[in-house]
């Protein structure tokens, strides 16, 4: 029996809304019992009506005593949760008061350099040259005081604990931990301290005490700071931890590459990058490889057209250069064996992890060779490089820390031919990209290339590749006119890093391959006259940088070893 003193709510599971545009009127029902006793509590008769299978109309009854009493203890829990959070509402102001009392009274600390202490030397953060930066070792007197530095750099991390805070600056070089005591450690900027905030910190070096760990095993005790202007960094909602993180999405963190390079990972790759580049530098004088600058804008292919960026230059054809192979190999007759290190593109459309449309090249190419000789200099250049990379701690440090098994590779390395990496696959079964056994004639594909390569687990010269699969300038095996003096050498984990042949060097040969090819020779014609004034039997090749630093520095992608990658789809920022 309804009781007529209470007001009658109603609530339809069908058609109901717990919404504020719900009344509880029969014409506006609510959709659940524990929304409409939320909304009325007890002061009210609840009435529900819920349309079974095959009924015409549904009537209103009352709510059953078990939703009710769900209801009645939802709204309880609600409640109770209502006041909790009004008590942390009301705890979170006291504090937030209590914060701001402190940080009122921290913008009335003011503090100045002391002009009559020793002038600071300026150094970098690496700098630990002792005729330079002198430490005061644990339990020196003042006698005895460590050098007075001014240092600079951005927070990269810092803790307060007890009154004394640690900061961590770093800039490019390297890291440096700062200690703020007293008055320094109260200021309104110490207390606001946000990552990245760009600071100057001048104060005395000291050894860390026994049992303690800091970078360089050092520490700056200041006594004077100040943040640089412009140079306080967004806390908050803004925070660089909130803006870029390790787990984040892969195209948030490369639409933010200019912030996730300050990250340690990205910026050791990048550090790599310049030791590796460096040593390529040094490793060619070694070998007496002269250095030139080949021209980016193009009117000639090197590799397939269909991978050609093509634009209009001054109302002609042209198209950005896929290699410099072809200009490396005119300057030989004048300068010898030639090298560069320029940018390459290619306007592949693909989006595997080691696929660039720019990337950085390191090409060379070689005089009065054979073949052998060339896969002989590939091995003493690559193993060179690492060895002078790895030579410098600080460089092999960080390789350690992100590879920790790397190794360099030992001499001779493995050498197998085209045709009998087609006779493993086959053995191994592993199918060619139409799910078949390999034939003689495929072009390897990616992934079959690199699981062979990993099962093998070392660096492999692949020799040797039929002539349709290969360019149209490299040169055919006298011992068997199938296959090109060719070769591509794999690296475990990444795949192809290098891919080099001889030249063709014969005139009338070089002219059947343009005809093979269907390609027109008269843009050629300075590439041609190369055969026609005193040609010579060389080769030559060209390396990824990119995926030479994704096989030392083991990471996933060669997106992450570049500055700002660019392929199919981002050309930003």
């Amino acid at each position: 029996m309804a009781d007529s003193a209470k007001p009658t709510i109603h609530i339809d599971e069908e058609v109901g809304q717990d919404s504020a545009s719900a009344t509880g009127s029969e014409q506006a029902p609510y959709k659940s019992v524990q929304y409409a006793y939320l909304q009325h509590a007890g002061s009210a008769q609840y009435l529900v009506r819920k349309k079974e299978e095959g009924d015409e109309a549904a009537e209103w009854k009352p709510a059953a005593k078990a939703a009710l009493k769900k209801a009645v203890n939802y709204a309880d829990a609600q409640k109770k949760k209502a006041a909790k959070e009004q008590e942390l509402a009301v705890r979170q102001r006291k504090e937030d008061d209590e914060r701001q009392k402190v940080l009122d009274e921290a913008k009335k600390i003011a503090i100045t350099e002391d002009k009559s202490l020793p002038t600071p030397t300026k150094i970098k953060l690496d700098q630990i040259d002792p005729a330079v930066v002198k430490l005061r070792k644990a339990g020196e007197t003042d006698a005895e005081k460590g050098t007075r530095v001014r240092v600079f750099g951005r927070v990269h991390r810092f803790r307060n604990q007890k009154g004394v805070v640690f900061v961590t600056l770093r800039d490019g070089y390297g890291f440096m931990q700062c200690i703020l005591t007293g008055d320094l450690a109260k200021t309104y900027d110490t207390l606001t301290l946000t990552r990245e905030t760009s600071m100057e910190i001048v104060g005395e070096m000291r050894e860390v005490p026994e049992g303690a760990h800091a970078p360089d095993n050092r520490e700056l005790h200041a006594d004077y700071f100040r943040v640089l202007p412009h140079g306080k960094a967004p806390g908050g909602e803004d925070a660089i931890t909130n803006m870029v993180q390790a787990k984040a999405d892969p195209q948030t963190l490369l639409d933010r590459r200019h912030l996730t390079l300050r990250g340690e990972t990205a910026s050791a790759v990048m550090f790599v990058r310049d030791a590796v580049e460096f040593a390529f530098h040094q490793v060619y004088k070694e070998v007496r490889c002269r250095k030139v600058s080949p021209p980016a804008l193009v009117q000639t292919q090197v590799e397939g057209g269909a991978t050609l960026f093509k634009f209009d230059y001054y109302g002609e054809p042209a198209f950005l250069t896929q290699s410099s192979q072809l200009y490396l190999e005119t300057c030989l007759p004048s300068m010898g064996d030639v090298y560069c290190i320029e940018k390459s593109f290619r306007a592949e459309k693909s989006l595997t992890r080691r696929h660039l449309s720019e990337y950085t090249h390191v090409e060379a190419e070689l005089d009065f060779i054979t073949f052998d000789d060339l896969l002989v200099h590939l091995e003493e250049v690559m193993c060179r490089v690492l060895e002078l990379t790895m030579a410098d701690p600080k460089i092999a440090a960080l390789i350690k820390e992100m590879n920790p098994d790397f190794q360099i590779p030992q001499r001779p390395f493995m050498r197998i031919k085209y045709s009998e990496a087609i006779d493993w696959l086959i053995e191994h079964e592993i199918p060619n990209e139409d799910g078949h056994p390999h034939t003689f004639g495929d072009d390897i594909a990616e992934a079959a290339e690199r699981r062979m390569t990993d099962m093998i687990n070392r660096p492999i010269f692949l020799t040797h590749f039929p002539v349709e699969i290969k360019a149209f300038y490299m040169q055919k095996d006298p011992e068997d006119k199938r296959v090109t003096e060719s070769v591509d050498c794999l690296m475990p984990g990444v795949g192809e890093i290098v891919g080099g042949s001889m030249r063709m060097f014969d005139y009338e040969e070089l002219m059947a391959a343009y005809e093979r090819e269907g390609i027109d020779p008269k843009p050629y014609y300075w590439y041609i006259d190369q055969r026609k004034y005193g040609s010579s039997p060389h080769g030559g090749y060209g390396l990824g940088l990119e995926r030479f630093l994704a096989w030392l520095c083991k990471q996933h992608t060669v997106r992450d070893c570049c500055l700002y990658p660019r392929y199919m789809g981002r050309c930003t920022p």
